[in-house]
Parts: structure tokens; C-alpha cells; sequence
């Protein structure tokens, strides 16, 4: 007997298959059994007449709650008005677990702190399926993007002795006899990866211990962090729009059925096509010097306001360049042409979700990152092996981190981050 998957039955109409997987609902009429099954590619309808599974297999069924465990076997049918467009006549099966009574995710409305609580549980609902599965996709579409490429992936430390621009949020942990921090970029690392192996990309969980309630942060996320040699920003600014027409691209392709889930409006993603608007952070301004509603003063950084009001105006990402030099870290590289500005770049979502990508051209000049190392008071002797770079074969090298959960929810229409991680971090839970 062919065991098969629910997402793969479409290979299979006409032919007897078993499915394995768990009640997602059943009603019953008479010597009929309608049984919703899920097995985590999918949902599919299957139909139990007493007269053809026995009484036994019947009996067991009717007593079989949500979450109940099970196997049926059965011939495989077109029926487009079931879900995913099957149906299962089942002949044969056992149920292997009956569900305690008392499932607590039911079908009426929860609260979000419930469901969190529950996060164990919440998995196993739609919502939740179909964010993770294009999430899954997302990862999968970006590293056979990079591969295809040529890159490298090298695994960045999680633990480290500093934090790799000086901040303050950073999560300490004991480390023998000294003191660890986790991770808040690969980016150093990639950067010494990137002069021994030319491309390189790092892909891994980052920490920050901002005490930040907003929906685009949490404590516990994942950044996908490429670095290149002989590169610059414009060399940045590319890859980013490749790499995420591509992204979107494999999405549309292979995941409509989750998309459909979400009830995700197709139209947003079929816009995201190159070119992608570009503008200078000055020009950035005077978008927001126009808008009532914005409070930005030219020479900020923008804020997740702005940065909503500027995505806004267009359908597609837009890659805003060329930010004051003082707002930024000390090693992106200070622009010939306005030493006031640097070589950086973010990315912002379309559908004003803000920032997904911040990158630059790095500073390749020992002297001046030895400088700007000092001007920010940053612990000299850790950054040495850092200087090392600039001291042994220095190029002009280029890279940027995008945030993961924020592409997953920019991609799937989702408001939260915290719904596209499959065990969300914040300030306030750490539980499950």
C-alpha cells in the first residue's frame, strides 16, 4: 500500500494510498463519518460508511475528538468542492490516540496571550501552518539563491566577546571565567570569511536585548548576512533586489495554497519586480519634510513611522541610500563624493512595512577604522583581529543582514513578527 502525503494526492487520484495524521475536525451523520485530516502538508477530506471501514474502525472514529491520532487508507477522488480539492473514500484505518477531551485551541475567537501560551498547540492551526511553511520556503529560496551564486556559507560564533558595533543591548552570559555575549550580527565574521573565500554568506539566530515592544521586534530572530569581495554599494543594492524578486518569486510559485490561507492579496507580491526604486536620504527627507503627518528632522535616522510613510509611496521595495555618516556604525565607508554621508543602504518593505534590509560598503582603510574605532570609544584590543583585514590584503568589500521574521511577515501580509517565528522571544515571554 503506498503511503502518501495530503499535498501529494493530486499524484495519486484513482489509486488506494494511506495518510497518517491527526483529526483537524469530524461531523458525522447516520452511518457517515466526515472527517477533516490534517498531517502537516495539508488538510483533506475523509469519508468513513460504516458499511465499508466495519464497526470497529467506525465505533473508534466517532469517539476520535480534535487532535485524535489516526491512519486511514482509502482510494483517492477528485472532488472540487473539498478541501484542497480531494477526497479520501476510506476503506480501512486505525485510530492510535484518542485526544484528551478539552482541546484548548478551538474555532472560537482567542486572545493572542492565550495562543502564545499555547504556541505547542497553535502550531497545528491554519494560520500558523501556513505562515511556517512560507517561511520555510523563504529560508530554502534564499540559500539556493546565494549557492547558485557561488557563495560560501560559513557559520558565524553565537557566542562572542563584544557586540560588533559597541551597543548596549546586548544579552550576557557566563562564560568560564569571563563573560560572553550572544550574537547580534555575523557581519565581522562574514566580513574576515568573505576575504578568504571571496563570497560568503552567514544564516543563523541573532540576540538583542532591546526592550522593544513593537511589532517588527524581538529578542530572538534570524539574519541572513552576505559579504562580498571587489564590491561596493551598488554591488549591494543589486544583489538585495535580486535576491528578493527571486524570494518572492519561488513564493508565488509554490506556496498559493498557504497564500490563499492568509488570504494574502496576490496582487502585492506580482508587483515585486525589478527595478526597485532608489533614493538618496536627502530625497528621502524631503518626502517626509511634505507629509503632515511626519515628525522626522532631517539628519535622524528614520523611524518606523517614516520609514512607513516613504514605503508607502510605491508598490514595489525602495532602497534608500546614502545616510549621515554620523548615524551610522563606524565601518561603513564614508562616500568620496560627501564624506558627511556613508556608503549605506536600507531596504523598505513595500506595504509600509519598514526596514528588511540595512547594508553598506565596508571601510577598507586601516587608518580610518582605527579612527572611527577610537572615536567611539569601542575596546581597541577586541577589534584587532577585525583591524587584521585591513592590515593583510584590504579590498573594497561589501555586504548587508536581512531580518528574517520581517520578510516572512512583509511576504505573508502579517502585522507581527512574533506570528512568523515558530517559538517567539520578546521582553515579555519566554515561555513555551
Amino acid at each position: 500500500m503506498t503511503v502518501t502525503t495530503i499535498e501529494k494526492l493530486g499524484q495519486h487520484v484513482g489509486q488506494t494510498v494511506t495518510l497518517q495524521g491527526w483529526v483537524y475536525s469530524r461531523t458525522s451523520k447516520g452511518k457517515l463519518h466526515f472527517v477533516q485530516m490534517r498531517d502537516g502538508s495539508g488538510v483533506v477530506q475523509c469519508v468513513l460508511f460504516k458499511n465499508n471501514v466495519g464497526d470497529e474502525l467506525f465505533e473508534a472514529v466517532s469517539r476520535a475528538g480534535q487532535e485524535s491520532s489516526l491512519v486511514l487508507t482509502g482510494l483517492v477522488k477528485a472532488e472540487p468542492r473539498a478541501p484542497g480539492g480531494f477526497e479520501i473514500d476510506v476503506s480501512s484505518g486505525a485510530v492510535l490516540q484518542l485526544a484528551a477531551e478539552g482541546y484548548p485551541i478551538t474555532p472560537k475567537e482567542h486572545g493572542i496571550d492565550f495562543l502564545l501560551e499555547h504556541r505547542h498547540l497553535w502550531l497545528r492551526s491554519r494560520r500558523p501552518w501556513a505562515i511556517l511553511r512560507i517561511r520555510h520556503t523563504i529560508m530554502m529560496a534564499l540559500r539556493n539563491f546565494f549557492d547558485s551564486r557561488g557563495f560560501v556559507c560559513v557559520d558565524s560564533p553565537i557566542f562572542t566577546p563584544n557586540a560588533c558595533e559597541g551597543t548596549s543591548t546586548l544579552f550576557e552570559v557566563p562564560y568560564f571565567d569571563s563573560t560572553a555575549y550572544l550574537t547580534q550580527s555575523g557581519q565581522l565574521y562574514a566580513e574576515a570569511a568573505a576575504l578568504a573565500f571571496g563570497k560568503v554568506y552567514t544564516f543563523g539566530p541573532t540576540f538583542r536585548a532591546e526592550k522593544s515592544k513593537t511589532r517588527r521586534h524581538l529578542t530572538e530572530f534570524w539574519m541572513l548576512e552576505p559579504e562580498m569581495a571587489y564590491a561596493g554599494l551598488d554591488d549591494v543594492m543589486q544583489l538585495a533586489e535580486d535576491m528578493l524578486c527571486h524570494v518572492v518569486d519561488v513564493v508565488l510559485k509554490t506556496r498559493r495554497t498557504e497564500l490563499a490561507v492568509l488570504e494574502r492579496d496576490l496582487s502585492k507580491l506580482e508587483a515585486i519586480k525589478p527595478p526597485f526604486p532608489r533614493m538618496t536620504y536627502d530625497e528621502a527627507c524631503a518626502v517626509l519634510a511634505a507629509n503632515p503627518e511626519s515628525k522626522h528632522v532631517a539628519g535622524d535616522d528614520f523611524g518606523a513611522p517614516d520609514e512607513t510613510i516613504i514605503s508607502n509611496q510605491f508598490d514595489r521595495p525602495v532602497m534608500v541610500h546614502r545616510y549621515p555618516a554620523a548615524i551610522k556604525a563606524f565601518y561603513m565607508k564614508r562616500d568620496p563624493a560627501d564624506p558627511t554621508k556613508c556608503l549605506s543602504v536600507d531596504v523598505l518593505g513595500s506595504e509600509g512595512v519598514g526596514e528588511i534590509i540595512g547594508g553598506s560598503q565596508r571601510e577598507d582603510d586601516l587608518e580610518l577604522l582605527l579612527s572611527r574605532i577610537r572615536h567611539e570609544q569601542l575596546p581597541e584590543d577586541f577589534f584587532q583581529w577585525y583591524l587584521d583585514l585591513r592590515r593583510y590584503g584590504s579590498v573594497p568589500h561589501a555586504g548587508f543582514g536581512l531580518g528574517l521574521e520581517r520578510t516572512v511577515a512583509w511576504v505573508c501580509g502579517v502585522e507581527h513578527v512574533r506570528e512568523v517565528i515558530p517559538f517567539p522571544r520578546t521582553i515579555y515571554r519566554i515561555h513555551p
